[in-house]
């Protein structure tokens, strides 16, 4: 029985392919889930914190696109949990060299602090953004921009109610209005500029690889 989804497969499946000292998929995952994380906490260091939001700019959503089109669904997400593992291990993986326990705001570790919503989005945009890929998505820039969008979407539902809540928890009042303006709004420039690299930078790519 056939469920009518068609399979494109991703860049890694063509880059990377499973075959020759690469054949065993738990060597060539685990080697791949290994680039993926470097390439995350490499990326986490390109940061700017604002004086006026506790939401640093980082170039991490940049790496959540590229793995999960890169990688497709479910690798591009065990690649994403095994970066929180990292810092979950103590490795200063996060934006400036911090771990998940590195104190914060009023105390308080990365892991349970008011951004954590946001690093806990990771693994499931990149799922999203590795779903759509899988079917074709990352081929155009046409079609790229969307799937980029749909997971900066759930990166930023999930961060600003986890940001919500915790400002509601540590202070006793919240005006959602505001916290919009200073840790949405700011943002939005430098989100538009990632999504516009990662959607040239994946059907550049498949060009290339068309070309060889």
């Amino acid at each position: 029985m056939t469920t009518g989804v068609t399979t494109a497969g991703t860049l890694a499946d063509r880059l990377v392919p499973a075959r020759g000292s690469l054949a065993n998929p738990i060597v060539r995952d685990g080697l791949l889930v290994l680039a993926g994380s470097i390439l995350m906490a490499l990326l986490a260091q390109i940061s700017v914190h604002l004086p006026f939001t506790p939401v640093p700019i980082t170039g991490q959503t940049l790496g959540v696109y590229l793995i999960g089109a890169l990688y497709g669904p479910r690798l591009g997400a065990i690649t994403l949990l095994a970066y929180l593992a990292q810092g979950l291990l103590g490795l200063p993986v996060f934006s400036m060299g911090t771990s998940a326990w590195s104190p914060i705001r009023m105390g308080l570790p990365v892991i349970i602090g008011p951004t954590a919503g946001y690093l806990l989005a990771f693994p499931l945009a990149a799922f999203v953004v590795g779903l759509l890929a899988n079917r074709g998505w990352d081929r155009k820039v046409s079609t790229a921009i969307p799937a980029m969008l749909v997971g900066e979407l759930i990166i930023l539902v999930c961060g600003f109610a986890w940001l919500t809540a915790a400002t509601f928890m540590l202070t006793g009042s919240v005006s959602v209005t505001a916290l919009f303006g200073l840790a949405v709004l700011p943002f939005l420039p430098g989100t538009a500029l990632k999504i516009v690299i990662a959607a040239l930078a994946l059907p550049g790519g498949w060009r290339l690889l068309d070309r060889r």
